[in-house]
C-alpha cells in the first residue's frame, strides 16, 4: 500500500473482533516504534503492552476508551531521558512518544489491524492501577486489534481543514 492511501486508510476503530493479535504481528508493531526517530536519538519511550485478561479487565473498568481491543498498547515517556531545548526548555519525550505512536498507529494499518489514539483518561490514576514503573509517565494508549466485521470510520473522519487553513509559504 502506498504510504498516501495508509494514511488516508487508517481510521480510529473502536469496534474490534474478538480475534487476538499474533505475537508476530504485535513484534512487527512494536518493532515500528522502536525505529522512530527522537530527539538527538535518547528514545525516552516506554511501551507498555496490556493484553492478560487481568490488566485488560482491570484497564475497561478505569476507562472506556479501551474499548474491546484485545490489546491496548500504553505509550509513555521518562521525562529524565528527554532532550530538552536550550532555547525555549521544553522537553521532547512526549513528542517523541508521539513519533512512536503514530508509526506503530500505521504499521498496524498496514497490516490490516486498527487503532485508536486515546488520551483521556487521567494519566495519574493508571500508574498504580497497572503499577507502571517509577518514572514512566503514560501519555496515550493505542487499543489495538483487528476491526469487527461491521466497523466503519466516524462520520467526521473524512472532514479536514484546507490546507489554506492549516499551511503558509514563507
Amino acid at each position: 500500500m502506498k504510504f498516501y492511501q495508509l494514511t488516508k486508510e487508517r481510521y480510529s476503530l473502536r469496534k474490534f473482533a474478538d480475534r487476538p493479535v499474533e505475537e508476530e504481528v504485535l513484534m512487527q508493531i512494536l518493532e515500528a516504534g522502536r525505529t522512530a526517530p527522537s530527539a538527538k536519538n535518547l528514545q525516552p519511550h516506554r511501551i507498555a503492552v496490556i493484553q492478560s485478561a487481568e490488566a485488560l479487565a482491570k484497564l475497561r473498568g478505569f476507562n472506556r476508551n479501551a474499548f474491546n481491543a484485545p490489546v491496548v498498547l500504553l505509550v509513555c515517556g521518562v521525562r529524565e531521558e528527554g532532550w530538552v531545548n536550550p532555547f525555549n526548555g521544553r522537553n521532547s519525550t512526549e513528542m517523541d512518544a508521539s513519533i512512536v505512536a503514530t508509526q506503530m498507529m500505521l504499521q498496524a494499518t498496514e497490516l490490516g489491524l486498527g487503532t485508536t489514539w486515546a488520551c483521556w483518561f487521567d494519566t495519574e490514576a493508571i500508574k498504580p492501577l497497572l503499577n507502571l514503573p517509577q518514572g514512566w509517565e503514560p501519555f496515550l494508549m493505542l487499543p489495538l486489534g483487528y476491526p469487527a466485521e461491521d466497523a466503519k470510520p466516524s462520520s467526521s473522519h473524512t472532514s479536514r481543514k484546507a490546507l489554506s487553513e492549516t499551511v503558509i509559504r514563507l
